[in-house]
């Protein structure tokens, strides 16, 4: 499998999201077309970082509002890969990363296993409350929304950093080298899954 298109649709937004697993593309910029330009860069670095493509559709009502778009759109885009690792025999399903520009500095971690987690760790640096016209907690709703989407645990660190811009930057890049770490097929993990308890397997029964 090389390409997986997912749609999740509310009454207040719906969003499309198409992982091309396919080498990155010379206009991979183009196919990310959120109303956010911030998020626009970051959803860049994820994609220039773990080398895939990422095509991004909205539609949304009464409701353009930026949480609900980077919450949606983060919940979209981890269903999509979730599916993909799900349905791709010999993925890692697991990395961790660095990711640096000038003083910033950033550290991620995520493992593909069903669990819905994530960790935040500022290490006492100060966010600052907006960044390129968008809020700290926004730019971070949407890797909560990844998480809820992908059934992951993510830990993301961060050492260094006073440039709001850089500091996202790092962050967003040290997640999009975990993720391509974590997609990455290996022959060596051909009927493998990422942790050692296997496939989850659920039995309901209903009178």
């Amino acid at each position: 499998m090389k390409k997986i298109k997912v749609t999740r649709r509310t009454t207040e937004s719906e969003m499309t999201v198409t992982l091309d697993l396919s080498p990155l593309k010379p206009d991979y910029r183009k196919r990310i077309t959120t109303p956010i330009p911030f998020l626009n860069h970051m959803l860049e670095h994820i994609a220039y970082r773990a080398g895939f493509n990422i095509e991004t559709e909205l539609k949304l009502a009464d409701y353009s509002l930026t949480h609900v778009v980077a919450e949606d759109l983060g919940i979209a885009l981890g269903k999509a890969v979730k599916e993909y690792i799900d349905g791709t025999d010999g993925t890692y399903g697991y990395g961790d990363a660095i990711g640096i520009i000038d003083e910033a500095k950033a550290e991620c971690a995520v493992s593909f296993e069903s669990r819905a987690y994530i960790d935040w760790d500022w290490h006492g640096i100060e966010l600052p409350k907006e960044t390129e016209g968008m809020l700290s907690e926004d730019l971070e709703t949407f890797l909560d929304g990844f998480v809820q989407g992908a059934m992951c645990t993510l830990h993301i660190d961060l050492f260094k950093g006073h440039n709001g811009h850089h500091i996202w930057e790092a962050v967003y890049r040290s997640v999009g080298s975990a993720l391509g770490r974590a997609v990455t097929v290996d022959e060596s993990r051909r009927g493998k899954t990422s942790g050692v308890a296997g496939k989850i397997e659920w039995i309901t029964e209903t009178e």
